[in-house]
């Protein structure tokens, strides 16, 4: 096991040192809130020298994603981090960098979508982008913000999967939150990481290829087809990655993380910060002798159905706390509900209970006594059989 250095850092300072180490050919981006410390932050290492990175400061993150597919298909090791509306301005190249299967990893501090203005925590942004192409990781702390960032670049340059990774933390909660990280020698986090081979690259002129070229009816379905075939084999990739990363720190990483599911008859299913929440009040309630366990996703694309059903089927009841909204959507629920319940009926596991919580929207506080009404709730839909309301909202002022 590798040497062990202890360092205080918030999300995005642990972020910056990651891609530090990771020293890419090519950071293209624009700040903004509350993402802009890992990009300043690794400006700062590319101005003092610490690294061989070509910085490129742009006017937009349209243009910061754009610069990233450029360099990305030259053949460059590349990375970008972006918040919100930063986010939402790319959206075009998004489905672009997926499309032309590039390796780009783009850190996400999770931002609420204007309007109104907000710069505080919600999962709208990434959740408006699950269906653009790119794998989705999320980070409960600190530590895991700056664990997926070594890890996301091996599965992104993994050849059977060369497809770009989004990384989120929570905006504020984990990116301006300082904690205890374990941060690896710089020469053991290049040794994991690797040097970088591309597949292809445009300036190649012995081994030509063409990209972005027009692809009518005749040839495009096929290259979809072969884009949705990579990203459903992402998952055994990440587990793989995740075991090689476990042997060198001791912390192992998969698709997901669950406490208490040994013996639970109820459960919460939950991604990102609000996980440590919610792990603290279930390990109280099972102390109380309440059956009661977490899941965490830690990937959210491609979607862990058979995973998050292997776990949850022997439940009773479900509860899943969505920290977005998909509006339009069945009774106005989130999208890692909606998912889950697609799992459960494309698996026939329909005999659990599963409601939806909507919480946190543009920051708001989600509290242990929220966690416990919603313990609460579960256990009174095993009591009478009853579901009641299919979606919820936890600290809403009615």
């Amino acid at each position: 096991m590798a040497e062990r250095l202890i360092r205080a850092l918030d999300g995005a300072h642990a972020v910056a040192e990651a891609m530090r180490q990771i020293d890419p050919d090519v950071v293209a981006a624009y700040p903004i809130t509350p993402q802009t410390a890992v990009v300043q932050t690794f400006s700062e290492f590319v101005a003092d020298g610490l690294v061989g990175t070509e910085f490129v400061a742009v006017e937009s993150e349209h243009a910061a994603m754009s610069a990233c597919v450029g360099a990305a298909a030259a053949g460059g090791r590349v990375m970008t981090a972006t918040s919100a509306n930063g986010l939402a301005l790319m959206w075009e190249v998004l489905y672009i960098a997926a499309s032309l299967r590039l390796p780009i990893v783009m850190t996400t501090v999770n931002r609420a979508l204007s309007a109104p203005l907000n710069i505080h925590c919600d999962h709208s942004d990434s959740m408006g982008a699950r269906d653009a192409g790119w794998i989705h990781i999320f980070a409960e702390n600190a530590q895991e913000a700056y664990d997926n960032t070594l890890q996301a670049v091996r599965i992104a340059e993994h050849p059977d999967l060369l497809l770009p990774v989004m990384s989120m933390q929570d905006g504020f909660i984990t990116g301006h939150g300082v904690e205890r990280v374990e941060v690896l020698p710089d020469e053991v986090a290049k040794r994991f990481v690797g040097e970088y081979r591309p597949a292809f690259s445009i300036l190649d002129v012995d081994h030509p290829i063409t990209m972005g070229a027009w692809d009518f009816y005749d040839y495009y379905f096929e290259h979809k087809r072969q884009q949705s075939d990579a990203i459903s084999r992402a998952l055994p990739v990440i587990e793989a990655v995740g075991r090689e990363y476990g042997e060198l720190t001791g912390r192992y990483y998969g698709i997901l993380e669950t406490f208490g599911m040994e013996d639970a008859e109820i459960a919460i299913v939950v991604l990102s910060s609000t996980a440590g929440t919610a792990r603290t009040v279930v390990r109280r309630a099972r102390a109380e002798g309440v059956k009661v366990g977490l899941v965490k996703p830690r990937v959210f694309r491609p979607f862990p159905d058979r995973h998050l059903v292997e776990v949850l089927s022997g439940c009773r009841a479900v509860a899943v706390l969505d920290r977005s909204i998909s509006f339009g959507a069945m009774e106005g629920a989130g999208p890692l509900f909606l998912e889950l319940c697609s799992a459960f009926f494309a698996h026939k596991a329909c005999q659990t209970e599963i409601v939806d919580y909507i919480f946190g929207l543009g920051g708001r506080d989600i509290l242990p006594e929220h966690i416990e009404q919603v313990i609460r709730d579960l256990q009174e839909i095993t009591r009478t059989g009853k579901r009641g309301p299919l979606v919820r909202y936890l600290g809403l002022r009615e």
